[in-house]
């Protein structure tokens, strides 16, 4: 290693360099040959298929805190799947407020406006911060992103809903479960994917249906097509095969054991409590970071918006300021581009659609002490480029 007195590199570097916000780091300890008892080889619907299938629906909604009554499946296409296949299944039945502050939730805006011609509100607000959520009308339907993964922008919490809305309340939790409390009593459906919180594999997502949404399904059918892929009704009512995992496609059952596993650890290192503070020391070692550290500050302008796994970082800097955006990407790549060759830090640029911009995951599979490792190496990459920046023009 370099002598750091002459280069100022620092000394030490991250047990582990993944830090990307999916699919993520695998858990401490995981290892291929923790696969070994996956049913490869054997039909999704066999007994052994099936119970695995199950084993990953149950154990999730027990780990999740998922209240009684609610129904849990997997459905292809990981999150994006999952929020589909609600929007394609439970919207129409009236007007639908959208609410759109990162890439994602303007999907789902795209949705339901261009493809599912719903009667919509697209409510939207700029990277970094919410929309005026005191506007919401949760006597319609709402779709929103409960922590928006390209933006580090999440709901401060529920109690803006009301226990007596009459729309449903479609949030996408792709980068939330298994890292913070939810509010099931505010949410009637909840999505994610296996390649977030839990370091799974990606292609398979979850979907959580509340009794409200069950009883959605039940009432009414909408006047579209709908792929067979997202086709959960059956006879009038709700298909309660994929609930007990009976899945419309052919799932990996590579993906479903390794699913197990990550659900094993998180059970071992004690459960929902443990992952929520797993990732909120991550996001403890990042914001003591940032409140030391002049040229950097988290994209969530509001500190009681700030997720605690999707760690979105911009740059403050006047020489940083005064480049257009494209000098602005360009720093930011050379930075990146520096770290990665360094083997200290790889996949955390910004979102494509983002301001200029990087973010680090931290979720429950990441260590702290990698993350408090990383800060010295960001201190030293932005520096080192700001000096080629400042040389180029002079």
């Amino acid at each position: 290693m370099t002598n750091p007195d002459a280069t100022g590199m620092p000394v030490t570097r991250p047990a582990d360099a993944r830090f990307s916000p999916g699919p993520t780091r695998k858990f401490e300890g995981w290892s291929t040959d923790l696969l070994k008892d996956a049913a490869l080889g054997r039909s999704h619907r066999s007994a052994e298929g099936k119970a695995k299938l199950k084993s990953a629906i149950d154990r999730s909604a027990a780990l999740l805190g998922m209240p009684e009554g609610w129904r849990l499946g997997i459905v292809a296409g990981s999150d994006t799947g999952a929020v589909e296949c609600a929007m394609w299944n439970l919207l129409g039945e009236r007007p639908v407020d959208v609410l759109v502050w990162e890439a994602f939730g303007k999907d789902w805006a795209v949705d339901a406006v261009d493809e599912l011609k719903l009667d919509a509100r697209v409510m939207k607000a700029e990277f970094g911060h919410l929309p005026d959520l005191s506007a919401v009308d949760f006597d319609r339907d709402v779709v929103l992103t409960w922590n928006g993964t390209t933006s580090g922008v999440r709901m401060p919490g529920g109690d803006m809903i009301p226990d007596d809305r009459a729309g449903l309340v479609i949030a996408d939790a792709t980068s939330a479960a298994f890292a913070m409390d939810l509010p099931w009593d505010k949410l009637d459906v909840v999505t994610w994917s296996w390649q977030k919180v839990l370091g799974g594999e990606a292609a398979h997502g979850m979907m959580a249906l509340s009794p409200r949404a069950v009883a959605r399904i039940e009432s009414y059918t909408p006047d579209r097509a709908i792929p067979k892929i997202y086709r959960i009704r059956k006879g009038g009512g709700l298909n309660e095969g994929i609930f007990r995992g009976e899945t419309l496609n052919t799932p990996s059952l590579m993906a479903v054991e390794d699913c197990l596993l990550a659900l094993d650890w998180a059970e071992r290192i004690g459960g929902l409590p443990a992952m929520i503070a797993r990732s909120r020391a991550n996001f403890d070692a990042m914001a003591g970071w940032i409140e030391r550290t002049p040229w950097a500050d988290f994209m969530a302008r509001d500190p009681a918006t700030r997720s605690t796994t999707s760690l979105c970082v911009t740059i403050s800097d006047p020489a940083f300021d005064a480049l257009d955006e494209a000098g602005q990407r360009g720093f930011v790549k050379r930075m990146l581009g520096m770290l990665a060759d360094e083997g200290v830090a790889y996949d955390i640029g910004g979102y494509r659609s983002a301001p200029p911009s990087f973010r680090v995951w931290g979720g429950g599979t990441v260590e702290a002490s990698d993350i408090e490792a990383l800060t010295p190496w960001l201190d030293w990459a932005f520096a080192a480029t700001k000096a080629e920046y400042a040389a180029k023009a002079a």
